[in-house]
């Protein structure tokens, strides 16, 4: 069994029936997600229900302004925020630079501001490690978030799916800190791991959202009091529930929605959207073909927002180094299209074509 394979804890269903993915039933699903948010059965299970109790807790503050404060303008400034700034942090951060490492930030000073760059929302361990395993085993038996298991599946895959085993060997959990050492968490000893069963600590992960909440409910209020910083805050909790659906989603929801000239790699059912890609830099099928690329909008409609804040971030020292494949997308794929459409005989349009013409 290969490194990625076995470093995910399986949920009881397993991954695997008959030597084949499995697809559990809803009510599998459901069972599995709060065997797993239970923290007074098993320590263990901590992160996971750290990370949705603070997702949910967001629930406040967004009923908050919505009972209190709502108003088109800060309706619209809240939508702005969690769906374009915390899309597009999420992005640059938690895919292209802790996952995929695809730049490098001039210090650890630079990487820790800009991993506070907005809400804390999601953990990078729960990210990291399955996104990983996601690209290693996309839509194959293993991938956490296989678009093969359905909506469901993929929504709740952050507590079923993606934490990591309990029972790594020392090597094995070693190798695992190499792939988060850049991301200035704060890790456990091996003897903690044993303890929590996690990579970060909970004492410095509960002490990092606590003082980034603080701070940025603070900013928020004395630049518009309560009702900006509900109104934000509320949104942002939009944003960390809804994320949790985009796999399904960037993978064609399980059928094939690829398209010639516009989704090149064809190793698995990701899609280029307008929506994410517009919003978030997320040009899915374009990252498929290039995981390690700090661009992944290559084609002139393509807006990459992480993308320019990546570059603006180099021209100031911030970025030290970064990799862009869009000469080689352009080389190896988009230009082979287009030369072959332009070669392509021009067929003699049928009398439906003609008709529905006119």
């Amino acid at each position: 069994m290969t490194f990625l394979a076995r470093v995910l804890e399986p949920p009881s269903y397993g991954f695997l029936r008959g030597g084949s993915f499995y697809a559990p039933s809803k009510r599998e699903i459901v069972r599995e997600f709060f065997s797993r948010l239970n923290v007074f059965r098993d320590r263990k299970n901590w992160l996971s229900f750290f990370s949705w109790t603070a997702s949910l807790s967001l629930a406040l503050p967004l009923t908050i302004f919505l009972t209190h404060y709502a108003s088109v303008g800060l309706m619209l400034v809240g939508f702005i925020y969690g769906m374009v700034l915390m899309g597009s942090h999420g992005t640059m951060w938690l895919h292209r630079y802790s996952t995929h490492r695809a730049f490098k930030f001039r210090s650890p000073w630079v990487a820790m501001l800009c991993r506070n760059l907005v809400i804390r929302t999601i953990p990078e361990e729960i990210y990291v490690i399955s996104h990983h395993v996601h690209h290693r085993y996309s839509e194959q038996a293993g991938d956490p978030y296989n678009v093969n298991g359905g909506w469901l599946y993929c929504f709740l895959a952050d507590v079923n799916h993606q934490p990591i085993r309990r029972d790594l060997s020392v090597k094995d959990y070693e190798h695992l800190c190499r792939l988060m050492a850049h991301t200035t968490v704060k890790l456990n000893t091996y003897e903690q791991y044993q303890r929590w069963g996690s990579l970060c600590n909970p004492f410095w992960a509960v002490a990092h959202y606590a003082a980034n909440w603080a701070f940025w409910y603070g900013a928020f209020y004395l630049l518009g009091g309560h009702a900006l910083a509900t109104a934000i805050f509320g949104w942002a909790g939009v944003w960390a529930i809804g994320v949790r659906t985009y796999n399904y989603e960037g993978h064609g929801r399980g059928v094939d929605r690829r398209r010639d000239g516009i989704d090149f790699n064809r190793a698995d059912l990701s899609i280029n959207q307008l929506w994410p890609g517009f919003v978030a830099g997320e040009w899915h099928n374009n990252h498929h073909l290039y995981p390690n690329g700090a661009r992944s909008g290559f084609l002139r409609y393509q807006l990459d927002l992480p993308w320019l804040f990546i570059r603006t971030l180099s021209s100031v020292g911030g970025v030290s180094s970064y990799r862009d494949f869009q000469a080689d997308f352009l080389e190896s794929h988009y230009r082979p299209w287009l030369a072959g459409r332009t070669r392509a005989p021009q067929q003699r349009p049928s009398l439906r074509d003609v008709q529905e013409h006119l």
